[in-house]
Parts: structure tokens; C-alpha cells; sequence
């Protein structure tokens, strides 16, 4: 490992603890966030040639302390906020001596700031980018260009929440109701690691930033929680899918469809990690929707090939997840299951329930799946049709390029 990626690594994992530790202080997680941030532009300057200090955290807490401290007296509208916080503690102690300092220097924050990003008082697209900066330690700039918008445009994104947890007053705690905020925090990781694998739009499949950045938050997670199944499920899920990110897309970016991917390609070490997370998780019992995922990813990466895959096994745990967490794109995958397993005919009945769903008017997906079915129903020129009009609606490139090439080959 490069020193440069050593540094950018411990960086990301210090910056939810410095947050967390300063808000914890201080209070006011927008000044705490952005004295972070600072500290954190200033390490990846000086420590490539000076070297990592002793104390790293230390450090990067220390130098957002002062950050912290230039501010509140460059302001003088905050003069009263400034004078309660230097009186409780002497300025020349406040500047000198690390955060870490404290007697609770060893106490990671970086759960609760976690649950703090995802508070429900903000939108899901605020909650995933404050995530990726506050816990995940991501630029602005890096975060707008893995969503593929302007740098101005995630700024303001990230402002607006901060302004939202410090004009409703969240504090800096672990919320009363455990349970109903991990929901939350698990489903905007799911969310990061989908557009990681997954782009919606743009030249490439995927962003591998993000869904690298989602598998360390993750485990981030799970050593917080190590008990909490759903957690332990969908870091299983997410080692077991990103595991063929390899072979998804060939040295041109053309999309590789499952059926055909090398499967040599794929990542071993994820699909074995994944696999034994999985197989330890699954009997502790209340299995949920992610635990279910993984499950049926593992039965995937476990086949040799498309013709060795268990699909009555997949068929199986996907009727059991819809009961458990019923949606359209559950159903879609069933479809293609129930295809494998009892014939096409069978799918596209399923596909069909769908077709009045809402949810479902303007996503491409279901008119790849049902183009799918139709194929190998042998209904060719209405699987063309359907082909065609997925890469209309698709806005991924290499989605649409594939979809139509697919088109192609069946009108030639």
C-alpha cells in the first residue's frame, strides 16, 4: 500500500470519531463537521511528507479544535456562544491540548453519528450525502462527482441538512428508538452500495468509490453491532454482489449480463467472507429482508455456472422475502426465479401484476425482465420491442447500449 492510500484510509476511518468527539464537546455538528473537514484537507497535505503523527486522532482533533476556535472569533454574532464555551475551559488549554484529551478519549461516536446523518427530519438524498462526508469521510467534491452533479449542487445538498439538524435542534445522542432509526441507517447504506454497483445514470456501470465506501461503513457498523443480524446480512450481501463486479462489464465498458460472466473473475475472498457471514447469521433466527438477500446472492456465487444455480432454492427465499418485505422489485426477481424454475410462461404472468404498479410505470427494469421472458418464450419480436423501449427509458449508458445491442440481435 502506497503511503498516499495509507493516509486517504486512515483519514476515513478518524473522521466519524473527530466529529463525533468535537460535537460531543462542543455541540454544534455543522461547525464540528466543517472544523473536520478542514483538518482533514490539511493531513492529507502534510502527513504524505511529513509522515503520520504519533497520535493521529489526536492531531486531526487538535487542529479542528482551533479551526473550531478562528471561527468563533471571527464571528462576532456568535460572541455569547463563544464566551460561554472559552469560560467553562481556559483558551490556552483549549488550544494546546488534543481532544482526545478527554477522559472518555477512547470512546468511538461514530454509531451515533451515524444515526445523526439519517435522521428522518432530513430527505434521503441529504441523509446519503452527509453520511458519505460526516461518517464516511468523503469530500464534497468526490461525493458530486459519484453522483454525477456539480460540485455547488452537493454543497448545497450538505449545507441544507446541517442547517436541518441545527434549526430543529437534533442532538447529538443515540436516539430513544434504536430499532426504527437502524431501519433507516441500514437502508441508506443499501442505497450508497446500489449506485455504487450499479450507477443510475452516467458513462459507467458503476461507482466503485461508493460501494467500497458503503462496505467499510458497514463493517463500521457491524463492529458497533456485532448481534444485530440485519447488519451482519447486509455486509454478507454486499461482499457476496460486489464480488462480480469484476466480470460486469468488459475492458470497453459493455455490460455482462450474469448468464454470461466469467465467473473466474470473481472475487473469491468476498464470496468465502460473505458466505460465512451469512451461514453464521441465518440461525440465530428473526431473519430479515437483507439476511434473505444475501442468501440468495450466496446461492448465486455458490453455481459453477447459470445451469448449476439452485433456482428452486432462489425461488424459494424469494417468495419468502416478499412476504417479509413486500415490493415491486422483490416480485420483478421473482418473476425471472419462477421462470427458471416452472417455465417462462409462469414469470411473465407474475411480470404482468406489475404492469399497473405505479412504481413501476417509468423503470426500465421491468421492460428488460419481461423483454427476457419473452425471449426465451421465443416471443422474439415482442421481446425486441420491449428491448428497445428499456433503452429508451434507461438512463445508464451501458444499460441502454446493452438493451438495445440485445434488440439488435433479435431483429437481425
Amino acid at each position: 500500500m502506497t503511503d498516499d492510500r495509507r493516509v486517504d484510509d486512515l483519514l476515513r476511518e478518524l473522521a466519524p470519531q473527530v466529529v463525533g468527539t468535537l460535537t460531543r464537546r462542543y455541540g454544534q455538528f455543522d461547525a464540528c463537521e466543517d472544523a473536520t473537514q478542514e483538518a482533514l484537507l490539511k493531513a492529507a497535505l502534510r502527513w504524505p511528507e511529513d509522515g503520520i503523527p504519533d497520535h493521529p486522532r489526536g492531531w486531526l482533533s487538535t487542529v479542528a479544535s482551533r479551526v473550531l476556535i478562528d471561527e468563533f472569533r471571527s464571528d462576532r454574532s456568535r460572541r455569547r456562544r463563544e464566551d460561554a464555551m472559552l469560560s467553562a475551559t481556559p483558551q490556552s488549554e483549549l488550544l494546546s491540548r488534543p481532544a482526545d484529551a478527554d477522559s472518555d478519549a477512547d470512546r468511538d461516536d461514530s454509531l451515533t453519528l451515524l444515526f445523526l446523518c439519517c435522521h428522518p427530519a432530513l430527505s434521503v438524498p441529504s441523509q446519503i450525502a452527509l453520511t458519505l462526508r460526516a461518517v464516511g469521510g468523503l469530500t464534497t467534491s468526490q461525493i458530486a462527482a459519484a453522483f454525477l452533479v456539480p460540485e455547488a449542487t452537493m454543497a448545497q445538498r450538505i449545507s441544507r441538512a446541517k442547517q436541518t439538524i441545527k434549526a430543529t435542534g437534533i442532538a447529538f445522542a443515540m436516539p430513544q428508538s434504536v430499532d426504527d432509526r437502524l431501519r433507516a441507517v441500514l437502508r441508506i447504506l443499501y442505497l450508497i452500495f446500489n449506485e455504487g454497483y450499479t450507477a443510475t445514470s452516467g458513462d459507467d456501470l458503476t461507482a466503485p468509490q461508493l460501494s467500497d465506501e458503503a462496505i467499510r461503513l458497514t463493517r463500521l457498523l457491524g463492529r458497533l453491532l456485532p448481534d444485530d443480524g440485519e447488519a451482519s446480512g447486509l455486509l454478507a450481501l454486499m461482499l457476496l454482489t460486489d464480488a462480480r463486479r469484476p466480470a460486469r462489464t468488459l475492458p470497453d465498458g459493455r455490460l455482462v449480463p450474469l448468464a454470461e460472466q466469467d465467473r473466474g473473475l470473481w472475487t473469491r475472498s468476498k464470496i468465502e467472507e460473505g458466505i460465512a457471514l451469512i451461514s453464521a447469521t441465518l440461525p440465530r433466527g428473526d431473519v430479515g429482508p437483507y439476511q434473505l438477500q444475501a442468501a440468495i446472492a450466496a446461492a448465486h456465487d455458490e453455481a459453477v455456472d447459470m445451469d448449476a444455480t439452485d433456482w428452486p432454492q432462489i425461488l424459494g427465499l424469494y417468495e419468502l422475502l416478499e412476504k417479509v418485505a413486500p415490493n415491486p422489485m422483490v416480485t420483478l426477481n421473482r418473476a425471472v426465479a419462477a421462470a427458471m424454475v416452472h417455465g417462462p410462461s409462469v414469470g411473465l404472468d407474475l411480470v404482468a401484476t406489475l404492469e399497473s404498479d405505479n412504481r413501476m410505470a417509468q423503470n426500465h427494469r421491468l421492460l428488460a425482465t419481461r423483454a427476457h421472458l419473452r425471449e426465451l418464450a421465443g416471443e422474439l419480436t415482442s421481446a425486441a420491442s420491449d428491448y428497445r423501449e428499456a433503452a429508451r427509458r434507461a438512463t445508464s449508458l451501458p444499460e441502454r447500449r446493452y438493451l438495445s445491442a440485445r434488440a439488435a440481435d433479435l431483429t437481425r
